[in-house]
Order: C-alpha cells, then sequence, then structure tokens
C-alpha cells in the first residue's frame, strides 16, 4: 500500500487553487497573536509582534517556537538495512540515543530497525527521493511523517527547565550532551525530545496531541521569562549559535 497521500508536498493546483501546507498550530499561532507568512512553502508564525523582543527570550530566558513544518522521514526494516539506506543519504555512524549529521538533516535512531529523519522544509522533498531511491529493492519503507507529528523548538538558557517541568526523560548534560536524541513521555503523551547544539531543542509527537502540548509547554515557559517565538526570531538565534561555536 502505498503513504505518498501523507506527502504534504504532494497536492496539486486544482481549478485554480493553490494547495499551500500549514502548521497544525497556525490557530494557536494567530490567537497568539503570531504574523502569518510563507517560508520555505508552509504558513508559519514570522514573529510575534517583536522580532528583536523574542530572540532576546531565546537569549536570556526561553523562546518557544512551532517547528511542525520540519521534514520527518522514517525508515524502518532489518537495522544492516535501515543503516545502510541512511548511509546511501548521507547519514553518518548511527549511535542509540545519539543524533548525527546537522543542522540542515538530523538522524535520530529510535532503534537500530528504526531511524528518523528530521530535516529543513526545503530539503524534505530531495532526502525522500534519496531515501526511496536507496530503499529500492531493500526490505525498508521510507514513510513520510511530516504532517503526523508536530514540533516545538525551545531555546534558550530555561528551555531544559521547562521541559524539567514536563517529563521525567533526564535531560542533564551528562546524560544528553549535544547532538543527543531521547524518546519518552512529554505532558503525559509519547513524545521524542532531539537536542541540537547549546541550548536549543526539538520536542516531537503526535499532531493529535498539538494544541494540548502548546499550552503545557507555553504554560510551563511563562513563569521562567520565555515567550513565543517566531520562525524569524528563532533562525537568527540558531545563526547566533553557529557563529560562537
Amino acid at each position: 500500500m502505498s503513504l505518498e497521500f501523507l506527502e504534504p508536498d504532494g497536492a496539486t493546483s486544482e481549478l485554480g487553487f493553490e494547495p499551500v501546507p500549514a502548521s497544525v498550530l497556525l490557530p494557536q499561532a494567530r490567537e497568539a497573536g503570531g504574523r502569518i507568512e510563507l517560508r520555505d512553502g508552509w504558513r508559519v508564525a514570522a514573529e510575534y509582534g517583536s522580532v528583536e523582543r523574542e530572540l532576546e527570550a531565546c537569549r536570556t530566558a526561553v523562546g518557544v517556537g512551532d517547528v511542525s513544518c520540519l521534514g520527518k522521514l522514517e525508515l524502518q526494516g532489518p537495522a544492516s538495512e535501515v543503516a545502510a539506506v541512511g548511509a546511501a543519504a548521507g547519514a553518518e555512524e548511527i549511535e542509540f540515543g545519539r543524533a548525527a549529521g546537522g543542522p540542515e538533516v538530523w538522524w535520530c535512531p529510535f532503534s537500530a530497525r528504526r531511524l528518523l529523519a528530521v530535516c529543513e522544509p526545503g530539503r524534505a522533498p530531495t532526502l525522500r527521493e534519496a531515501l526511496a531511491d536507496a530503499a529500492t529493492r531493500r526490505p525498508v519503507s521510507v514513510t513520510d511523517l511530516t504532517c503526523a507529528l508536530a514540533g516545538l523548538a525551545l531555546v534558550g538558557p530555561r528551555a531544559r527547565d521547562v521541559l524539567a517541568r514536563l517529563t521525567a526523560i533526564d535531560l542533564r548534560p551528562p546524560t544528553t550532551p549535544e547532538a543527543s536524541f531521547r524518546a519518552g513521555s512529554v505532558a503525559r503523551i509519547p513524545a521524542m525530545v532531539l537536542r541540537e547544539h547549546g541550548d536549543r531543542y526539538v520536542l516531537m509527537f503526535g499532531s493529535a496531541y498539538a494544541q494540548y502540548m502548546w499550552a503545557q509547554v507555553t504554560d510551563a515557559a511563562e513563569p521562567l521569562g520565555g515567550m513565543a517565538a517566531g520562525a524569524d526570531a528563532l533562525a537568527r538565534s540558531r545563526e547566533e549559535v553557529a557563529a560562537g561555536a
């Protein structure tokens, strides 16, 4: 059975209508005052009134941003075959609990038989095609979970404190250093935490829980000086981390 209907870029124009993917959290972004713009083919909240104020929150407290538009491609199959398909598409050596690659593509292993590739929205179609080509004649499935999984970025020195209020996953640096991937319960629902570089975490979970998770995370962040951060502030924050690395 084909799962191509899950691919967000698979929609085609019809009767003069041009379909544009939108995050499941777009209503929450609008309600929070987000200015919606088109980025990488997706409608996202570009900012929430002041990019500089949001960026300052990312520097000194925590910024919470919707990153559901990130590409999320899952490989499943025998361990050796999954490793071979991932390697053909650029994955480095995969180690359980660790995330390889970044920042354009992160390779996140659930297990030796199951690997999640998380990439920038513009990279998703090309990466999916590369994985599908590498999986040809191999017992490996490639499934686009971009729309099935929502995502929130937590950026700033209080990001880990926010997550500590919601999960028992041990995110202390000795256990979860940079480039780590953890799966477990967050706010009582199944979720995944990718720690990229510095104080930048990406929380992924089922899209059906998106509104609930947005409320839980923002409620936990506000007492710590946190606020919603749009795509512009998140991008500039990443650039600052890269420049200081």
